[in-house]
């Protein structure tokens, strides 16, 4: 029986599945900031999502990694007080917009 690690990596040789992984591992590195941020200033979802002006249900989702809409992702960021700032890859010679 293959090991997780060796059927990841296998897995990971597949350009799409490669892309998907790396998207779906973004998403929840970000849920994770999001998370530790909120707990890490001792507030409740209900507070946030008040200040932020969505539902304690969207919050939810978004700290346990669901995907949300950009507009519910910056409302939370700034009722928290976290500023959103993109990196672009060091290939890239000049940002794409």
């Amino acid at each position: 029986m293959k090991t997780f690690k060796a059927h990841l990596e296998g897995k990971l040789q597949n350009d799409r599945f490669r892309k998907l992984f790396s998207e779906e591992k973004q998403l929840a590195q970000l849920s994770m900031q999001i998370l530790e941020v909120r707990q890490r200033l001792g507030l409740s979802q209900r507070e946030v999502a008040e200040k932020a002006k969505v539902t304690q249900q969207q919050l939810s989702k978004l700290e346990h990694g669901a995907n949300c809409n950009v507009s519910t992702f910056l409302k939370v960021c700034n009722a928290l007080g976290v500023l959103v700032a993109l990196e672009t890859p060091e290939f890239v010679e000049e940002p794409v917009v």
